[in-house]
């Protein structure tokens, strides 16, 4: 049972940072492309930011400049440094991931999930 763990979410400040991580028990793990998505309350999940096999990254026009998303193949690990967080940034976090080259935004492209970890920025 392959099984994706976010961490790190939390209550921050408005321009404050927090750093996102998922862990996976995934074989072959550098065969998957990667993203961070959220879901804020009444709204669609969107992707904010994704990874590629080649490490190639990608991010929503709301988060760009502010957000980075990493991969470490040797740890199984994804990571999202979140800086100058907005009160609009609240939401639950998931990560993704699917078999192939990425990256990709887009939910359809995305088989496996994880649980989700909760960012909340007060101003």
């Amino acid at each position: 049972q392959v099984e994706l763990v976010e961490s790190g979410g939390g209550s921050v400040q408005a321009g404050g940072s927090l750093q996102l991580s998922c862990t996976s028990s995934m074989y072959n793990y550098e065969s998957y492309h990667w993203a961070w998505f959220r879901q804020a309350p009444g709204k669609d999940r969107e992707g904010v930011a994704a990874i590629g096999t080649d490490g190639r990254t990608t991010y929503s026009d709301s988060v760009k400049d502010r957000f980075s998303i990493t991969r470490d193949n040797a740890k199984n690990a994804l990571a999202l440094l979140m800086n100058n967080l907005k009160p609009e940034d609240t939401a639950m976090y998931f990560c993704a991931a699917e078999l192939g080259a990425g990256p990709s935004l887009s939910r359809d492209d995305f088989g496996w999930w994880g649980q989700g970890t909760q960012v909340t920025v007060y101003s």
